[in-house]
């Protein structure tokens, strides 16, 4: 889902894991990862607003309805409201619960750290135009606060009421400071003496001590203490650190969160010693974490982004959480100096900050989990006759190989087609788009031992990924070091199109293999990710990728390829156009119809045309994880029009894009979402699937998830989603996470999805 991450959820926790989306966008992000390394959706996507007014100037959509799209902001809460409906659910393992709101957690405060963010900067600097929904900036964010009160307060329910006693029913005991025995406190003194209070900074306020920079995402104490010698009432805040663990185990099974030993009475004692401490209240600031880099005015890209990043943590605040109990007199100190309004104050019971349930969904409790399932080799991929690595490039010259992640293994098909490409040497150069990777990647180390052996490896690093950006400048400086061409895309674009390439020499000939998948580079979260790949030996893709990554490295216009759509040039248009032609063969009795699978669908001149398509009779069917802006069920403009949402176990990442075409099915895949910022911002790519087993196998794919027997949310036409889990008669719908999993285990390394 979007894709919450294990960038942002570093922040919150020691144990994160990956997640949903949005992740962010954040980035973002599976259902069972945060966002952020779900390549959220959540992007700023700041040029929402200038691209629909663009695009109505230009006279497109004017014969179509006013009020035809529904509010991206409004649809991005309904996806987390459906991260939180999996928490909700009794039927979902304990755990995985305890996962989902975590999630939706890290979800929210990239949400609020971009989307949000940009929003109050849209109306601040007076670029508040009208979107595409026909609100206007500052009424969508009235309708944000609204909203995501309603949904924070339910999050925090959830977790009280529900989740937490049946934690405690197995064991597993989320309990504050007074609910502890003696005998755990004493032994949370020691821990807090030893550990925790040679790391703590009280920070007073007075007129010789300001009031203290508040850090976004930190857990911090409000104390109120008072002078027993002059009576005086002082102010003084508390940082928890954030490399301490969340929750702190009292003694076996039973854990308290961090801050409760904190400010435990005996311990406020020791931090302000001769001083009586009166109050002490929980506060959380979230600020504008979105990056502004004018990369035509930055003479080198990587030192301006490394100064940039040093300024995101000063961002202004966008939300402030608070323990419900909070004195009315602190709550407006806080409101005061933080430049706040009193709409962006989330008054919660504690504990706060549940992004730190990432650490007990991790125990080892397999019986509160998922089932495990470990990913098998693609079998056209596996030897068969003996136990050694496969020969990858055989394979390829043999056939293509669709992979569809997690349930083909990651590490035994793009791994090896690299670190195979890295040890052979008849590999002549390797070319390879990095845009979100591992902290130890293997994809990394097998282009730094392929530069090493004197190979040409040509990396093209995306430092400008959100939240990734840090760790992305170690690599590209990483890589560099070791003899690699590292470049970093073309000014104003980001490159997200997921993509490898090899030259070997083959006797007198030079042979081309190709990668181009839907998901990124990430051995980690392609075991939580779903996404599709291709695996390809065919001379017409390798040319397309020689010519792309001749254009993103040095001077190039190619603007039409053989087998590939590329963004920010002919991606768009060529969806459009394919959309338009499958209305020509309705006319005409032929087979037409259009299935798209993707995270997001918000792209006006894209939903524009899939109206046209069912205002003339073609069925439309639109699988998405995170937002729709499409209105399905309308009289007279969409009647024909399906959406659906799936979200699970594994966060649905792939991007497939397929048409009727009149009886000879055409099947695309690749790394666009339709959204402003893929298909103008972005060097996107998708590939033309021509094996005719893969155009079925992908077709089925959608079809599965489109089903009325499959479990899935729906939408209608109000922008409400409905979630249709059990049939008529009360019985469970066919879960498609599930139904692939089985698959793969009664046919291990099948060769289609």
């Amino acid at each position: 889902m979007n894709k919450a991450s294990a960038q942002a959820a570093a922040q919150h926790t020691q144990n994160a894991q990956p997640s949903v989306g949005s992740i962010a966008a954040h980035r973002p992000h599976t259902v069972a990862a945060a966002v952020s390394d779900l390549e959220p959706d959540i992007d700023a996507d700041l040029d929402t607003y200038e691209g629909y007014e663009r695009y109505v100037e230009s006279g497109a959509g004017a014969e179509l309805p006013q009020g035809r799209f529904l509010d991206r902001e409004r649809s991005w809460l309904a996806f987390n409201e459906r991260v939180l409906e999996l928490a909700e659910d009794p039927h979902t393992p304990l755990l995985e619960r305890a996962n989902f709101l975590a999630i939706f957690a890290s979800n929210l405060d990239e949400f609020f750290m971009v989307r949000v963010a940009g929003l109050k900067r849209r109306i601040a600097t007076g670029v508040a135009t009208r979107s595409a929904s026909g609100l206007q900036p500052r009424e969508v964010l009235d309708l944000i606060w609204t909203r995501t009160r309603e949904l924070m307060a339910r999050h925090a329910a959830c977790f009280q009421e529900d989740v937490a006693p049946a934690l405690a029913d197995e064991g597993i005991g989320i309990i504050r400071w007074a609910e502890l025995t003696d005998k755990e406190q004493a032994r949370l003194f020691t821990l807090f003496r030893q550990r925790i209070f040679p790391v703590l900074t009280p920070l007073a306020v007075d007129p010789a001590h300001p009031f203290p920079y508040i850090s976004g995402l930190s857990l911090n104490l409000a104390v109120v203490v008072r002078n027993p010698v002059s009576g005086h009432r002082h102010f003084a805040r508390v940082k928890v650190p954030p490399l301490l663990s969340r929750f702190l185990e009292a003694s076996p099974g039973r854990y308290v969160p961090v801050e409760d030993v904190i400010a435990a009475p005996a311990h406020l004692e020791e931090l302000f010693p001769g001083m009586e401490v009166e109050a002490h209240h929980m506060f959380r600031v979230t600020r504008n974490e979105d990056l502004e880099v004018e990369e035509d005015d930055a003479e080198n890209l990587l030192k301006a982004l490394e100064k940039e990043l040093m300024r995101r943590r000063f961002g202004p605040p966008v939300r402030l959480e608070v323990e419900e109990s909070i004195d009315r007199h602190i709550l407006d100190l806080l409101i005061r100096e933080l430049k706040i309004s009193e709409a962006e104050v989330y008054p919660l019971p504690g504990p706060l900050d549940l992004t730190g349930l990432f650490g007990i969904a991790s125990q080892d409790r397999p019986e509160l989990k998922y089932p495990k399932f470990v990913a098998g080799t693609h079998r056209d991929l596996a030897e068969v006759e003996s136990a050694s690595a496969p020969d990858i490039f055989a394979a390829l010259r043999e056939r293509d190989v669709l992979l569809h992640h997690p349930y083909d293994s990651f590490s035994t098909s793009v791994q090896a087609f690299l670190e195979q490409a890295a040890a052979d040497p008849d590999v002549l150069a390797i070319k390879q788009t990095l845009y979100r990777t591992s902290g130890d990647s293997p994809i990394v180390d097998a282009l730094i031992d392929a530069a090493e052996s004197g190979k040409q490896v040509l990396v093209l690093v995306e430092i400008k990924a959100r939240f990734d950006e840090q760790a992305n400048i170690k690599w590209a400086r990483k890589l560099e070091e070791a003899g690699c061409h590292v470049v970093y895309g073309l000014v104003g674009l980001k490159t997200h199109c997921k993509l490898s390439l090899v030259v070997r020499q083959e006797g007198e000939t030079l042979r081309r293999y190709s990668h181009v998948g839907t998901g990124n580079y990430h051995p980690k979260t392609a075991r939580l990710y779903e996404d599709l790949g291709l695996l390809t030996a065919d001379q017409q893709v390798g040319a397309d990728l020689s010519d792309l990554f001749n254009r993103l490295s040095g001077y190039s216009r190619r603007e039409t390829y053989r087998r590939l759509l590329v963004a920010p040039r002919s991606l768009r248009d060529g969806l459009v156009s394919r959309i338009e032609k499958e209305v020509q063969h309705h006319r005409a009795g032929r087979p037409a119809h259009v299935r798209i699978k993707v995270n997001s669908m918000v792209d006006e001149a894209v939903i524009d045309a899939l109206y046209r398509a069912s205002m003339a009779g073609v069925p439309v069917d639109i699988w998405v994880r995170g937002i729709c802006a499409i209105r399905p069920g309308v009289t007279g403009l969409s009647e024909n029009m399906r959406v659906r949402s799936v979200l699970g176990r594994f966060l649905e990442h792939s991007r497939v894009f397929a048409f009727g075409n009149g009886g000879e099915p055409e099947v695309w895949i690749g790394s666009a979402d339709m959204m402003h910022r893929n298909l103008d911002r972005r060097i996107e790519a998708l590939v033309r699937v021509t094996d005719p087993a893969h155009r079925a196998a992908l077709n089925r794919l959608l079809e599965t998830g489109m089903s009325d027997t499959t479990a899935s949310w729906h939408l209608g036409p109000d922008g409400d989603w409905t979630r249709q889990a059990i049939d008529p008669e009360g019985r469970p719908l066919r879960n498609v996470q599930e139904m692939l999993i089985d698959a793969r285990r009664r046919r291990r390394g099948s060769a289609t999805p």
